[in-house]
């Protein structure tokens, strides 16, 4: 196993910047998270570990050891794509040792080393089934083990679950979790899904644009965004935020928006234009108005068991809460929001920094 550390990476394909001076270091054993939306550059930045692109300047460093010139086959870095590509024709057995006879390895050897994978995997049951008769689930443990089998030194995962629906998604997710872990292989994991990454990861990098915009613990990031984007992307929902007007006062400050103003004992010190945010589980439904509460109609329920998500609509805009089933709430019913000071986020709004909490 081991580290892998990548430094100002750039890449551009004709007029599309993919990378713009992606930094971010992984341990070894470690579980990594990238975490951005579509066309982000998460893709790209696989392909260069892996040596299947070049970049256009910047370094990648597997185990202490500078990988630019170093051909793709001798990086001993292992990937699956989105498309798991299983070979149609072959059993699982042979899907998973194909990279071994590749390497000539002995045929007492490549059974050993496939027959613990699949166990470990949980897929000894389909060893000698063909790819047209695996469920979903069961083609991506196929092409885990296929990566796995040959010990690579850095396993990469590409949005490898995007397909599967939401109950096979989790299942996989704790299943990788817990092969990591055995096996303490060094894995770097690309998604969109915040859920996805903070059931796996160790440490999350959130990137935005081909640019890393936060690293850290999954929590860390959750409870303390450094910013806007980082705020809205964490979460489901993500968090609420508006456009204000900050206004000094000496008992606190003033949010000033077009529909509503909120008085906060938040101390920011001086007038700007930010962005005021709360999580939607933070953010209080009240049945009847109460001091510096907004008023709001009740437009989408979505029932979650014993949590609901409620879409509220003040004004132009919605926001969204999570509220408890015992919270007596029908469509078009007309509420009051709190917005408690101890959970308020507020961040520049031209540079989109968290400036409160410090």
């Amino acid at each position: 196993m081991a580290s892998i550390e990548v430094r100002q990476l750039h890449k551009r394909y004709g007029r599309i910047t993919a990378l713009q001076g992606l930094d971010f270091f992984a341990e070894d054993g470690e579980f990594f998270c990238l975490l951005g939306a579509p066309g982000a550059g998460k893709t790209t930045t696989f392909r260069i570990i892996a040596g299947l692109e070049r970049p256009d300047m910047g370094e990648v460093w597997i185990g202490g050891e500078l990988m630019n010139l170093i051909p793709a086959q001798r990086r001993d870095v292992a990937m699956v794509f989105e498309d798991v590509a299983l070979y149609p024709h072959m059993s699982a057995f042979d899907n998973i040792a194909h990279p071994l006879r590749l390497r000539r390895l002995p045929e007492g050897e490549i059974r050993r080393r496939v027959g613990e994978i699949a166990e470990l995997l949980r897929i000894s049951h389909l060893l000698h089934r063909l790819p047209h008769t695996y469920s979903g689930g069961e083609r991506r443990r196929v092409a885990i083990a296929r990566a796995m089998v040959r010990r690579p030194r850095v396993l990469l995962l590409d949005q490898a679950f995007t397909d599967l629906d939401a109950k096979i998604r989790q299942e996989m997710a704790a299943e990788l979790k817990r092969l990591q872990r055995e096996t303490g292989q060094t894995m770097i994991y690309a998604t969109h899904d915040f859920e996805e990454a903070v059931a796996m990861a160790d440490r999350i990098l959130v990137i935005r644009e081909g640019r890393g915009v936060q690293v850290d613990e999954p929590q860390v990031l959750y409870d303390r965004p450094a910013t806007a984007f980082v705020a809205s992307f964490l979460g489901s929902p993500g968090m609420n935020l508006l456009r204000c007007q900050a206004i000094p006062e000496p008992e606190g400050t003033r949010f000033i928006h077009a529909d509503f103003t909120l008085l906060s004992p938040v101390q920011l010190g001086e007038k700007r234009e930010v962005l005021l945010g709360i999580r939607p589980e933070h953010l209080q439904i009240l049945l009847s108005r109460a001091p510096g509460s907004v008023e709001a109609e009740v437009e989408i329920i979505q029932p979650l068991g014993l949590e609901r998500i409620i879409d509220l609509r003040a004004g132009p805009f919605v926001l969204k809460a999570i509220a408890s089933i015992d919270l007596p709430l029908q469509l078009r019913q007309r509420v009051w929001l709190l917005w408690p000071p101890e959970h308020l986020f507020v961040f520049d709004a031209a540079t989109e920094e968290r400036i409160y909490p410090k």
